[in-house]
């Protein structure tokens, strides 16, 4: 809470399209990284299909995410680690990190600064906190004694042992040039102005910074309220910028109608039907995730 108390809350994603919020979730992570894979199954669940297109930051850049989307055939435009720091025009890379050594994919070894063949000596397995498995291939040297660049190499004793993630690799080496494409240059920078613009409107225009309720279902009905009347806002003003100001009464009525039909329809379920009120918007795209 920015003042040392520490109090229960819920990680928010939200979907947005032309700055309508299209999908949201609550989560109870303190991190990203867990929610992206759960967050477009939602979106799979209100649309009935999955997003083509995912535009996020380097929070959500982990192998598991990157396969997910992979197997489902959507263009993943999701950074990771040290991809900004990548851009910089002065960026050089460490060549004594593990990630920078010299692969021979045919032959399966690894080459080191000072041209020593490191041979593969096994596979490590990783489990995460969501029970996926990652692999990684293990490498050791043969003889560190003696090597003039050992001081800047590694400190441990013995010869250098690395892993190395080729699956992951292979991941971001196929994101980094979706990322670098035209295309990619095009979602980088509605990014910046797509989620990061409505949380800001929520925030600071709004002053919605906490939620009015205690417990997942009571939570989830007080942002999906307030989901829908931020996207007739953003409509309403919409219309009234391009200069069809009669269409915001029939907008209203329509609006109105529609909420009346949802609780006749749904009314064992009090606060499904508000959720499900939000499809009724045509921008169901998911083109960026905060």
């Amino acid at each position: 809470m920015r003042n040392g108390q520490t109090k229960p809350g819920y990680n928010l994603q939200i979907g947005t399209g032309n700055q309508f919020i299209t999908d949201f979730a609550l989560f109870p992570n303190p991190t990203d990284t867990l929610t992206l894979i759960p967050f477009l199954q939602s979106f799979s669940s209100r649309y009935d299909r999955l997003a083509h297109t995912v535009v996020a930051d380097s929070g959500y850049g982990s192998e598991e995410n990157y396969r997910f989307m992979s197997e489902n055939g959507m263009e993943a435009y999701v950074k990771y680690n040290y991809f900004h720091m990548e851009q910089r025009p002065r960026f050089k890379p460490d060549p004594f990190k593990a990630e920078n050594f010299y692969y021979n994919e045919e032959q399966d070894f690894c080459i080191c600064p000072m041209g020593q063949k490191m041979q593969r000596i096994g596979t490590r397995h990783v489990k995460t906190a969501s029970g996926y498995v990652s692999e990684n291939a293990r490498y050791r040297a043969i003889r560190c004694e003696g090597c003039p660049l050992r001081c800047r190499c590694f400190k441990a004793k013995g010869n250098r042992t690395i892993e190395l993630n080729h699956r992951l690799r292979k991941y971001k080496q196929k994101a980094k040039e979706l990322l670098c494409s035209e295309e990619g240059l095009k979602h980088r920078g509605q990014r910046c102005i797509e989620p990061e613009a409505v949380f800001g409107q929520m925030k600071n225009n709004m002053n919605y910074k906490r939620f009015r309720h205690f417990g997942k279902d009571k939570v989830f009905m007080d942002f999906a309220f307030f989901a829908i009347a931020f996207n007739i806002k953003k409509m309403c003003a919409k219309i009234t910028k391009e200069g069809m100001d009669w269409l915001i009464r029939p907008f209203y009525e329509l609006t109105v109608v529609l909420f009346r039909c949802c609780e006749r329809i749904n009314q064992r379920r009090p606060f499904l039907h508000y959720y499900k009120f939000l499809a009724i918007f045509p921008y169901i795209n998911i083109r960026v995730i905060p």
